[in-house]
């Protein structure tokens, strides 16, 4: 059985969707909410998702390599997220999931993936409900 990483087109379309994703954060008023809990240049985060997503979608564990273990929620408690955080990160990921992921089911599967680990990251109290469509 093929990773994702394989699936989705190694990693030239890995840099791709990180690529278009962030492009997205940088030029979507709607991710403003975000995209100024980013520093000036986007550069560093960039390198710091590819590096992610190789590892996480089956490729080469770039970031365990040069990071050590991700802690993702642990590296991410400096930063307010909540619901509206969570879902302008998402519109975000949902615009470079359809730009660069041809099939449908994988983009699908990719997109169920990233709003659980979207939601995860939370650490600021709502009473909103979990959202799962698009």
């Amino acid at each position: 059985m093929q990773t994702h990483y394989q699936r989705i087109g190694g990693e030239a379309k890995v840099r791709e969707l990180v690529d278009r994703f962030y492009d997205h954060m940088d030029e979507l008023p709607e991710a403003w909410g975000i995209r100024k809990l980013h520093a000036a240049s986007l550069d560093g985060a960039r390198q710091k998702l590819f590096d992610f997503l190789s590892g996480w979608m089956g490729g080469p564990p770039l970031y365990v390599e040069k990071h050590g273990h991700p802690m993702l929620r642990r590296r991410h408690l400096p930063f307010p997220i909540g619901v509206s955080e969570r879902d302008q990160w998402m519109h975000c990921m949902g615009l470079a999931l359809e730009e660069v992921v041809a099939d449908t089911h994988l983009r699908e599967e990719l997109y169920r993936a990233f709003l659980k680990v979207a939601d995860h990251m939370r650490n600021q109290a709502s009473s909103h409900s979990f959202q799962t469509h698009r």
